[in-house]
């Protein structure tokens, strides 16, 4: 997830982007840039780091004109650096991106072969590289804009700008948000509404498949095919600490609703349809060892552990192999049983967990090799690990882990996916149900989203309580594990997870009226017996809240409130509940009055150990 700002009006652009990419540097930090047109050619500065390296840049070797075009970066395709950052140049051409071109190897070699030749490691420079294709074959800047994003596939918010047409600013999209401001004879652009807020509060959203051309006077919106689109703006009331949230009281609750895109990202450019198999880029391991692997340790703390459990269920199942779960900050106490032929498994959102990354250490020391499921680029985990499998979902803000957590979920499974395919223990006609599978679930949590209203209204029956208790079997238990920790987290109220089936071997003796009880079942092979439980809590006063997939159904009878997510294949079930479980623990919090992002006692990334 990267920022982008671009800026065409009677001011000079360079001041207005760089205030645009301070306000977007939530969705990028490893690298900035900015370029700006003047005298009939464009100049660029860019620089590695967050955005106050390209700010002391600017100082020593100042940029000025207009229109100008700004980005902050979020490592996807190429590691963070100077060459990889953005605005990226082609000829006359210049063009920052926001999102994934999955066919760019493909366009790549093309492109070399018509004498191109590239700089950098991004997906980002094969656009520019396809305008400047078109515009030698004799198409306009606008026409050449046209003919190289039909060509590309995947996800983009692009703005462009030309040396030849100095006064003309294009931006397009297909897949990453992007957002039009409209001012007193300027206009700007965006990929998030703060970026322009100081400047205008008339906001244009365009949609998927939609290009607008501007001049400094005026601004023309079409399809790509060129079909004129009418828009009209909508006006923002929004404060701008109100704007920087997306309209959202908490960052929490706009990270819980991002949960859809967050997944989308972390599938773009990873799922191969038409022959049901994943690609992962930065899975370095060789095919052949993995094929020897004797033992899979999956290594992690709090949320991220919960993912490990869940990633155990999948790749037993799938990969046929032994897998342990460990908490980090045991794993290297207990001289693990780690040889040449174990893989460690280690998840972070930071990257820089120190517990963890110590226990990544331990295991390379003892001969063993080490993947990563991590948040962020060039992250300590990311760069000492053998392979890496990147979350995108980018900065989280809220302390209380959200669409960090369902990513590493979908990570898990691509990581299954990819395991399964080289020891061969996947048949094709599982692997295209986990594809297919993968390719709905966003909507599917889109679904899941609209039990809001449904779950505020719980809240409000249940926050008095002291105490919770979460049930859940198979790879549910996890997720009644996170439910409970996430209430704990942000509400302060107690709360455990437990295995269902455990039920009777204590928690039984906490069940009374005064005790809400949240069971995870979903119609699975162990639903029956889940049901059983619930007859026991119900038998005891117990308040039941059941999460299932298939409506009341038998449970509305045993039960006192029913939350319906969509029915998935089983791997991915436990990324449906977690969402109600994210919900409910958040509206609590919220009327219990607690600081919901930043619970007390709590960091967002533990460095110390």
């Amino acid at each position: 997830m990267c920022g982008i700002v671009g800026y065409i009006g009677p001011q000079d652009a360079t001041p207005i982007v760089l205030d645009g990419l301070r306000r977007l540097e939530y969705r990028g930090y490893d690298s900035a840039g900015i370029a700006c047109a003047r005298a009939g050619a464009i100049d660029i500065r860019r620089a590695e780091g967050k955005l106050s390296r390209l700010e002391e840049l600017l100082r020593c070797d100042p940029l000025s004109g207009a229109p100008g075009i700004g980005h902050t970066r979020w490592a996807t395709h190429g590691r963070p650096s100077e060459t990889n950052a953005h605005p990226h140049k082609a000829g006359s051409f210049v063009v920052v991106h926001n999102g994934i071109i999955e066919n760019y190897l493909e366009l790549k070699e093309r492109l070399r072969g018509q004498g191109h030749h590239f700089c950098s490691e991004t997906d980002t420079e094969i656009i520019a590289h396809l305008i400047e294709q078109h515009a030698k074959e004799g198409a306009d800047f606008e026409g050449a804009v046209r003919k190289a994003l039909g060509e590309v596939r995947g996800a983009y918010a692009v703005a462009i700008l030309c040396a030849d047409e100095p006064d003309r600013l294009i931006a397009a999209k297909q897949g990453s948000p992007l957002v039009v401001g409209q001012g007193k004879g300027e206009f700007f652009v965006a990929s998030d509404i703060p970026a322009m807020l100081s400047h205008t509060r008339e906001m244009i959203f365009l949609e998927d498949g939609e290009l607008v051309v501007f001049t400094a006077d005026a601004m023309r919106i079409t399809t790509l095919a060129g079909a004129p689109v009418a828009k009209t703006p909508k006006i923002i009331t929004w404060s701008p600490v109100m704007a920087e949230k997306g309209g959202y009281r908490h960052f929490m609750l706009k990270e819980i609703h991002e949960q859809p895109r967050a997944i989308a990202d972390t599938l773009a450019g990873r799922l191969r349809e038409e022959h049901s198999s994943v690609f992962l880029e930065e899975m370095k391991l060789d095919e052949g060892w993995l094929r020897g692997l004797e033992r899979i340790y999956i290594v992690a703390c709090g949320t991220s552990w919960h993912a490990g459990l869940v990633g155990k269920f999948l790749l037993e199942k799938h990969a046929r192999i032994p897998v342990e779960v460990d908490i980090a900050s045991e794993f290297r106490y207990r001289d693990p049983l780690v040889t040449p032929r174990t893989l460690t498994v280690v998840i972070s959102q930071s990257g820089e967990t120190a517990d963890t990354l110590a226990a990544l250490r331990e295991a390379h020391g003892k001969g063993g090799k080490v993947v990563a499921v991590c948040n962020v680029v060039e992250s300590s985990i990311a760069r000492e690990s053998d392979g890496v499998i990147y979350t995108h979902a980018g900065p989280e803000i809220g302390v209380a882990s959200t669409k960090a957590f369902t990513t590493q979920l979908v990570a898990l499974v691509l990581f299954t996916l990819h395991v399964g395919q080289v020891r061969g223990t996947l048949d094709l006609q599982t692997r295209r149900a986990l594809v297919d599978a993968l390719v709905g679930l966003p909507r599917k949590v889109e679904a899941c989203l609209e039990l809001d209203g449904a779950i505020e209204k719980l809240a409000h029956e249940l926050f008095h309580a002291r105490d919770f208790l979460y049930l859940g079997r198979g790879n549910q238990y996890p997720i009644a594990l996170e439910g409970a920790l996430k209430l704990k987290e942000i509400s302060y109220i107690h709360a455990e997870g437990y295995p269902a089936g455990e039920m009777k071997h204590g928690p039984i003796a906490l069940i009374d009226e005064d005790l809400p009880v949240v069971v995870l079942a979903p119609h699975n092979d162990t639903f029956e017996k889940v049901a059983a439980n619930l007859e026991e809590v119900q038998a005891r006063g117990g308040q039941v809240v059941a999460v299932t997939d298939r409506g009341a159904g038998e449970l509305a009878a045993k039960v006192d409130t029913v939350l319906t997510v969509p029915a998935t294949v089983d791997e991915l079930m436990p990324v449906l509940t977690s969402i109600p479980m994210q919900l409910l623990a958040y509206h609590i919090a919220v009327l219990k009055g607690t600081d919901v992002d930043q619970p007390r006692n709590l960091a967002k990334s533990v460095t110390v150990e």
